[in-house]
């Protein structure tokens, strides 16, 4: 049997069985050693193919679109620096928690470290940050490597979805010729179907025991939903919420703050409420239950802090330690829905007064952060007027550093279902614009709230976004630099080499740099330009920069005017309440 054909079954086995386990995109970079693989999954004509030329901004493109329709993305690359390039997105992907799948085309073993060219060790490549890494065996149409190739097509899959969801990595060592031949018969061989198992973690009654034992007493309690998409999390951490009547912590991340399910005991401008420190002294909590990942917030985090000595429950689905404050922490782990279930159907019901305090604190911040000066075009300005005009059912991206810090301030609870999306696995810079160009990918119109560095860290994936003809709306806040160092300590301490290290200012003409990738561009300089700007982008769609220029020092000095006018109007508010605090 000739090396053609036994590549040609063994590729084609492989790629027959990811679709049938549930794989519907792939994202390819072209090369030469991967050549069986990405032929194959264009000759199979069934998968939805993303060609990149750039594997750091095919990897954010794929992992973009995992994050959003919550199911494996295969990634396709050649051997040597190719594959390297997907690293930044591999660990991302492993910390939030979302399923790639990549295949890297590999020489055969007896050119590996012999000086071949375009030859690296490829062998664990991304080390700790994959699920499961696998060397595949040299093709062969053997009945037994036939089914051996399914095996691990389906293993990749599954292992890639299953909770905790993450990283599969497959190598594949490939001989010259490289060139399938699709005129075989029997191209894609056979399949049978297989069983898909079902997950049911609930509490045994013990531990339920344990957990209402040491909370049935307590007065203050907070529910904490952070970063978190799991299906029915909304329902079922309102459903606790008002049973116990407890105040919940929502992150901007969690799906609590938009859409048509009840907000009534949902506190949404939590981070402004616990800015000020002397705040914070008046605010006693006597246990935390919190599902999802950390909150974006720091002020919660200083919160946790400063209250070391209560009860702190953090609900994990299968596994996980995600708990950065280094408190004494109650682990929980099973599914959160079914938990936060049992935990609702126990009868308790805490101090309404106590609730009551948490919604008047919010609706006083809400109303203050709210204020607009109709001449002004602020940095919390591009919050707001996203969300008075996006329509209903997008998707909103956020870029890290100060945009997502801003959504945590400004995007307050409303009515209509937009999904709100960051890549807060390593809170990075890295390939911001390819995650958003991804999410787009997925049909739905996303706008891309960006800072000016980030932009210009990952913009190759514009390229991507015209190619296919995406739909995205980039809000490009640009300060001229690294705005989030402004609020930092090195910003005060007027170093000599401030501007150098952190301001780093890139002055670069945004225009000039939308017309090189034939997107529309918009410079608004007032609120009402900044409305009409979005409106015309969503209604003609496309892809669009609207760039909003702010200075970095105004900036700093505008947050910290709402953040003091929110803090003395709670101080006020709580030496009224002292006897619930």
């Amino acid at each position: 049997m000739s090396h053609q054909i036994k590549l040609t079954r063994y590729i084609s086995n492989f790629v027959d069985q990811l679709y049938r386990s549930g794989v519907r995109n792939v994202v390819i970079s072209p090369g030469s050693r991967s050549t069986p693989l990405a032929l194959t999954f264009a000759e199979y004509k069934k998968f939805d193919l993303w060609v990149d030329i750039d594997e750091r901004s095919a990897s954010y493109f794929a992992l973009g679109m995992a994050k959003k329709q919550k199911e494996a993305v295969v990634l396709v690359c050649t051997s040597g620096s190719a594959a390297a390039n997907y690293f930044p997105a591999v660990i991302e992907a492993y910390y939030s928690r979302i399923p790639l799948i990549v295949l890297t085309a590999d020489r055969p073993h007896e050119l590996r470290d012999v000086g071949a060219p375009q030859a690296i060790d490829q062998i664990k490549l991304y080390g700790d940050y994959v699920k499961w890494f696998h060397e595949m065996a040299v093709p062969s149409d053997i009945p037994k490597m036939l089914t051996y190739v399914r095996n691990q097509a389906d293993r990749a899959v599954r292992t890639a979805i299953m909770p905790n969801s993450g990283v599969v990595h497959l190598n594949f060592p490939i001989q010259e010729p490289l060139l399938p031949d699709f005129s075989i018969s029997g191209l894609w061989g056979h399949n049978s179907p297989r069983i898909v198992p079902q997950m049911n973690y609930q509490l045994d009654e013990t531990t339920l025991t344990e957990i209402l034992t040491l909370i049935t007493d307590k007065k203050r309690g907070l529910l904490v939903c952070g970063p978190d998409n799991t299906e029915g999390i909304t329902e079922a951490v309102n459903h606790l919420a008002e049973n116990w009547n407890l105040p919940i912590l929502a992150d901007p991340l969690s799906p609590l703050r938009n859409g048509s399910h009840s907000k009534t005991h949902i506190i949404e401008c939590y981070d402004a409420i616990l800015k000020m420190p002397e705040v914070r002294k008046q605010v006693k909590i006597d246990f935390i239950i919190r599902v999802g990942a950390m909150p974006i917030s720091k002020a919660y985090l200083q919160l946790l802090q400063e209250n070391t000595d209560m009860e702190h429950f953090v609900i994990e689905a299968v596994e996980g330690h995600r708990e950065p404050v280094g408190l004494k922490t109650h682990f929980i782990y099973g599914d959160p829905v079914k938990i936060l279930a049992q935990l609702a159907n126990v009868s308790l019901y805490y101090d309404p007064s106590y609730l009551k305090a948490w919604q008047n604190w919010n609706d006083e911040t809400k109303q203050i952060l709210s204020e607009i000066n109709q001449e002004e075009l602020t940095e919390g300005h591009t919050v707001l007027g996203i969300q008075s005009v996006i329509p209903k059912d997008q998707i909103f991206f956020v870029g890290n550093s100060m945009p997502i810090r801003d959504v945590d301030s400004f995007w307050f609870c409303h009515e209509r279902a937009i999904e709100v999306f960051a890549n807060r696995g390593t809170n990075g810079i890295d390939g911001i614009v390819s995650t958003a160009v991804g999410m787009s990918a997925t049909g739905k119109h996303t706008t891309l709230l960006i800072g000016d560095i980030s932009f210009l860290h990952s913009m190759n994936g514009l390229l991507l976004a015209r190619n296919y003809n995406l739909s995205l709306t980039i809000v490009l806040v640009n300060n001229d630099g690294g705005g989030i160092f402004s609020f930092l300590p090195q910003a005060k301490q007027q170093s000599p080499y401030y501007e150098l290290l952190f301001g780093t200012s890139q002055s670069m003409d945004m225009e000039k740099l939308a017309k090189a990738f034939d997107i529309n561009y918009h410079c608004p300089k007032n609120w009402q330009d900044y409305l009409d700007s979005l409106a015309q982008s969503y209604e003609e769609g496309g892809l669009s920069i609207i760039e909003v220029q702010t200075d970095r020092n105004e900036n700093v000095l505008w947050h910290q005017t709402k953040w003091n006018k929110v803090g003395q109007k709670l101080l006020g508010l709580m030496q009224k309440n002292e006897n619930v605090l």
